[in-house]
């Protein structure tokens, strides 16, 4: 099994990827709110789950899907 699926930019999958930048624009966003604003709306944790789920469905996908599917890499 080839754990570099689960860290190295260029191995990730699309669900992979938008759920890691959408973790980073969270957190992102958390800071902002917290220091410049004072405080996070209620619920806002629940994005992190989100993106979790989304980054493990992704790592499922990339780890336990079939090599042969076809990719959306374009090689000319």
């Amino acid at each position: 099994m080839d754990f570099s699926k689960l860290y190295r930019p260029s191995a990730l999958n699309s669900f992979q990827f938008i759920a890691l930048t959408g973790l980073l624009m969270s957190a992102g966003a958390h800071l902002i709110l917290h220091f410049f604003v004072g405080h996070t709306p209620e619920g806002f944790n629940w994005l992190y789950v989100c993106w979790l789920g989304l980054y493990l469905f992704g790592t499922a996908k990339n780890l336990f899907g079939k090599p042969d599917e076809p990719h959306h890499h374009h090689h000319h």
